[in-house]
């Protein structure tokens, strides 16, 4: 099925306006000091939140360095 009427170019790119992307903005753990994304764990110190905190050996979240 086809809409009866188009739709003009203004209309789409007023709607396409909020379609943008915004860049990630880090933030700092409180443990190591080390930029992490928001809900994600610090690739450092494991932490995600206050009282949770991961630990994942195979892919070096959480461990000392070598």
């Amino acid at each position: 099925m086809l809409p009866t009427h188009r739709q003009s170019h203004g209309r789409s790119r007023r709607r396409r306006s909020h379609h943008a992307l915004r860049p990630e903005r880090p933030t700092v753990c409180p443990l190591s000091g080390m930029p992490k994304l928001p809900h994600r764990a610090c690739k450092e110190s494991g932490y995600v939140r206050p009282g949770l905190r991961i630990r994942v050996p195979k892919l070096g979240i959480g461990t000392p360095r070598d």
